[in-house]
């Protein structure tokens, strides 16, 4: 990592004005960090990344453009020591899983405060891997799912969202797909569990590990 006068260099990414300026006053406030520049696009962050030079970045997902998954590949294609830490309000498990293969370090939710935050960051320096308690139970019982499920990820994804009691319109919000495409997927998920309702849906799904 890149230390400059002996703190760790931080860069961070996010369109919410009032998120990203409370970012930078949280992490300046460490006496171990230095925010080097913020930035509201991933696309005005990679065109500086080599002046910048950071040890860290925060990284938000949903971005104006370029979102922070592809942005968190092409910053690893130019510089792979720089690691990335992820801030998001998605919770999707597929959010996350996505976040992690394109090189993420690690994985908190906007609803991480101060400590969770610097302590994260901590845990990164010294090679840890910070996820938020209800990202981390995500990812531990991803494993212990049925492996032989009927169902594809992105349909394992939705009645998951289902099951935890979330609407049409808020997993399509999530998962960046129109209300239309979720509901077919909901009508492909019936007709591969053979049931004719959500309840049964999720009843067998959880009865036979699938979600």
């Amino acid at each position: 990592m890149h230390i400059g006068q002996n703190k760790l260099r931080v860069v961070i990414i996010e369109d919410n004005d009032i998120v990203r300026e409370g970012f930078s006053f949280l992490v300046s406030s460490h006496p171990r960090f230095v925010v080097i520049n913020t930035y509201r696009t991933a696309e005005e962050a990679l065109r500086n990344l080599a002046a910048d030079s950071p040890g860290i970045v925060l990284m938000d997902i949903e971005l104006p453009g370029m979102n922070g998954i592809q942005a968190t590949v092409e910053i690893k294609k130019q510089n792979s020591a720089v690691q990335i830490l992820v801030i998001s309000i998605h919770e999707s498990s597929e959010t996350v899983f996505k976040a992690l293969c394109a090189g993420a370090v690690g994985y908190l939710t906007k609803t991480s405060n101060y400590d969770r935050l610097v302590a994260s960051l901590e845990d990164v320096v010294n090679g840890g891997s910070p996820m938020s308690s209800q990202i981390a139970r995500m990812v531990v019982s991803s494993f212990n799912k049925n492996q032989k499920s009927p169902l594809s990820p992105r349909e394992t994804e939705i009645l998951t969202q289902l099951a935890s009691g979330k609407s049409h319109s808020r997993i399509a919000e999530e998962l960046f797909l129109s209300k239309e495409t979720i509901r077919t997927h909901i009508r492909n998920i019936y007709s591969k569990l053979h049931v004719n309702s959500k309840a049964d849906a999720i009843a067998y799904a959880r009865s036979e590990k699938l979600i």
